[in-house]
């Protein structure tokens, strides 16, 4: 049984769709969309509609299709849709296929320019003239291709109830308060808007009404929450290589880090290096580690890839760094601007040999802010490399979140000796080895080069020693070191972020669902529209590697416990099943990987499949 999500009774023949549809524009990739469909999201956001936009675009720089989809939701879902209740068909080279995708009742906005007619007789069709439109406003020649997706927000503008005063000031909200540039665009926004006005008599049931749902909320990435997160942590060492969709984080690190400017000197604290390679980049981050720097970088699977092999060192050197992956599909190349979270093993037992990393896994910019210190915390807390995966989706969206909250503690350290508290240590202890388990923790005690004591020196190995740091190729040295190493992520099971739980009732569903990441959204939504049709659900979300405790527990209290996933082969759902001696016969993998952000429709559709 599939219980299909079609487009709501009133889509078709009503009189009045409030707030409650989604804008999908369709133009080439470099030709100045994403300012117009900035100022379209910026726009609601202002009138206080929850909105939310999924970028989809091709991995070259200029010509090919993108599309962008605009979801204003009443009830606040930021989901991905899989329909689009009106189209700006602006690419004449999938306009054909975008239109066949409209809803019966939906809307197309088309360039008159191109006389096409109107193909289909069940939805509404409104034709702009884009070329007279742009010349009439007098643009300068050399702004005229980018600047003539501004007609489509002028018409939508007037179509669907934007007044031209929250529209200017969203374009100044785009361009940081540049008036010259705002208001360039904002001349073809309101020429177009006062033509749409005389010529297009309103015949469809969309309408954008003032609400009150973003007051106090902010517009943001993930990647720039990542930044900000980061640079609250302390971060003083960013080293990296561009990739997508990974090079917006420390883009994001260069355009804030004058919030750590030294209030003394006025010098930048955060020193940001653009190395040859991911190779490079992350052995940039051990050195800096290992001195005593707050390092990270960014990158995307192929740089994982690369960073395989120096992982493994400063996992066994225990060295502490942070590197945050955000996710594209793979293997190989695969679809750079895509999303998904197919690197979710990779990352967990990364290098070659014995190793299981910390890997945090946030849900929601707010969480990219958070996880962006906590990782440097956990990093040097741990004294080993801790990866953060966000992805695409999650990293180069924007989103409507709450205003970040400052972080709740001091700076985390760990176990780090200075002068003083060696001499303390080694008068209580007799001694300080670097590699030895003091507190059975299976974490060490280090010190940072420099510091002025003839015992603080150790030597930093990535070959086989013992606990005094000493070279050693011996059996009993290695499986010691190895069994302590692994201690550590007995403790890290119990200080990374804890699962998020939302239970249905009292007592446990039927079924649970356990998931993470950027699936958060749909799968809110999905367990809404599922709980109005009589399926309850609890939701576990995970929020780090290793498990929690209570991740066994929740599989452990339901009948069916369901692993929702975006990547191919379930990877989540194997870490469980590695991770546990128990019966786990109820526990099915529900894995898409099929490129895109989740829905909610996707994921209502197999559960109706396992309850039919």
């Amino acid at each position: 049984m599939v219980l299909e999500m079609q487009p709501r009774s009133e889509t078709a023949n009503p009189s009045h769709v409030v707030n409650d549809f989604t804008l999908m524009v369709a133009t080439k990739n470099g030709s100045g969309s994403q300012t117009s469909n900035e100022v379209l999201i910026r726009s609601l956001f202002r009138m206080g509609i929850p909105v939310s936009g999924k970028n989809l675009f091709p991995s070259n720089i200029k010509g090919l299709p993108t599309w962008y989809s605009i979801r204003a939701s009443k009830d606040g879902y930021i989901g991905r849709k899989e329909y689009n209740e009106i189209a700006v068909t602006f690419n004449e080279l999938t306009a054909a296929e975008d239109i066949s995708k409209i809803p019966a009742g939906g809307v197309c906005i088309i360039p008159a320019d191109w006389k096409w007619g109107q193909s289909r007789h069940d939805i509404t069709y409104y034709e702009l003239p884009v070329k007279e439109t742009v010349t009439a406003a007098a643009v300068p020649q050399e702004f005229r291709d980018r600047i003539a997706n501004m007609v489509y927000v002028g018409a939508c503008a007037y179509l669907f109830g934007i007044s031209m005063d929250v529209v200017r000031q969203a374009l100044l909200d785009t361009f940081n308060q540049k008036e010259k540039p705002a208001m360039m665009n904002f001349g073809v926004v309101e020429r177009a808007f006062n033509w749409a006005q005389a010529n297009l008599p309103k015949r469809d049931p969309y309408v954008f009404e003032p609400m009150n749902e973003t007051a106090g909320k902010i517009l943001i990435t993930g990647n720039e929450a990542a930044a900000l997160g980061s640079l609250f942590g302390g971060v003083s060492v960013v080293a990296w290589y561009p990739i997508t969709p990974s090079t917006s984080l420390v883009d994001g690190v260069l355009d804030y880090r004058h919030i750590r400017r030294d209030p003394d000197t006025g010098k930048e604290t955060v020193a940001v290096v653009q190395a040859e390679d991911e190779l490079a980049a992350i052995g940039m981050l051990i050195g800096a580690g290992w001195a005593g720097a707050r390092a990270m970088t960014s990158t995307s699977g192929p740089g994982i890839s690369l960073m395989a092999e120096f992982t493994g060192l400063a996992y066994f050197a225990e060295i502490p760094c942070v590197v945050w992956d955000v996710t594209r599909v793979g293997p190989s190349t695969g679809l750079p601007t895509r999303t998904g979270q197919g690197d979710l093993l990779f990352l967990y037992v990364l290098s070659h040999g014995d190793t299981r990393h910390v890997v945090l896994l946030p849900g929601s910019v707010g969480e990219c802010f958070d996880m962006g210190w906590q990782s440097l915390d956990l990093a040097e807390q741990l004294q080993t490399p801790v990866f953060v995966m966000s992805d695409l989706d999650l990293g180069m969206n924007i989103w409507m979140s709450d205003p970040f909250a400052y972080p709740d503690k001091p700076i985390q350290r760990g176990k780090t000796l200075s002068k003083e508290t060696l001499e303390g240590f080694i008068e209580q202890y007799g001694e300080w080895y670097r590699y030895k388990d003091y507190d059975q923790d299976g974490v060490g005690y280090r010190t940072i080069p420099g510091i002025d004591h003839p015992k603080a020196a150790y030597f930093t190995r990535g070959t086989g020693h013992n606990e005094k740091a000493i070279y050693s190729e011996r059996s009993e040295d290695w499986v010691a070191n190895l069994k302590r190493i692994h201690h550590k992520f007995e403790t890290a099971r119990a200080i990374v972020p804890q699962p998020v739980i939302s239970n249905a009732g009292d007592q446990p569903a039927r079924i649970g669902i356990i998931s993470y990441g950027s699936n958060d959204p749909a799968i809110v939504e999905a367990r809404e529209l599922l709980a109005a049709r009589g399926i309850q659900t609890d939701y576990l979300r995970v929020r780090a590697l290793p498990l929690a405790a209570s991740v066994y527990e929740f599989i452990r209290t339901h009948e069916q416990v369901l692993v929702i996933e975006n990547n191919f082969d379930g990877q989540m759902a194997q870490i469980i099943r590695m991770e546990s001696s128990e019966n786990l016969s109820h526990l099915k993998s529900l894995s898409l990987g099929d490129s895109l952000p989740m829905t909610a429709q996707w994921i209502i559709d197999r559960i109706v499949q396992t309850e039919g």
